[in-house]
């Protein structure tokens, strides 16, 4: 009896400490992941702040290069740092590893949904001061819980976050 109430208290000892971890591990993941480079939040949407960006395989100028991103001031999504480089991610998923010299905090988004209605308040019923084609680049100012204001070229106003890629759905900007 003694071997078997010492193994049932090792084996709950064991079972404890893996339920500590997993819950620890569980308050971890609910709280935001920060990038260990920068201390910034995992994923974050940035810009491309030049006409080509190279992408590569790997976090290193030796890994191969898979594609170029050629569009300036797209958005991107972070979602990895090691050292001077960041995992990126396009609207399309496509992504892999940048050199942070490309990228910018700048904010824009891209209007997803053809002839997006830009309206003068954060309202289905505001005026509409101008409509947007999918695949427009937009500046990003002000988001609320469900609308954006956006600007590109002269036209600007308030478009529906779901009408946008680019900005986290529960995000608010001022």
């Amino acid at each position: 009896m003694g071997h078997r109430h010492a193994l049932r208290r090792v084996l709950l000892s064991i079972l404890g400490g893996l339920v500590a971890i997993g819950m620890s591990a569980g308050e971890t993941h609910a709280a935001e992941e920060r990038g260990p480079v920068t201390n910034l939040p995992l994923p974050r949407y940035v810009s491309l702040k030049t006409d080509e960006g190279n992408v590569r395989r790997g976090p290193a100028l030796s890994h191969r290069i898979d594609w170029v991103f050629k569009r300036r001031n797209m958005p991107l999504e972070v979602t990895a740092e090691f050292g001077h480089w960041r995992r990126v991610r396009d609207q399309e998923g496509a992504g892999g590893w940048v050199h942070y010299s490309l990228i910018s905090g700048v904010r824009t988004v891209i209007v997803q949904e053809d002839m997006a209605a830009l309206r003068m308040r954060p309202s289905n019923d505001a005026p509409t001061n101008a409509r947007s084609e999918a695949g427009v680049v937009a500046k990003l100012g002000e988001c609320r819980p469900e609308w954006c204001w956006i600007t590109s070229g002269s036209a600007r106003g308030w478009v529906k976050k779901t009408d946008l890629w680019g900005v986290k759905p529960d995000e608010i900007r001022e």
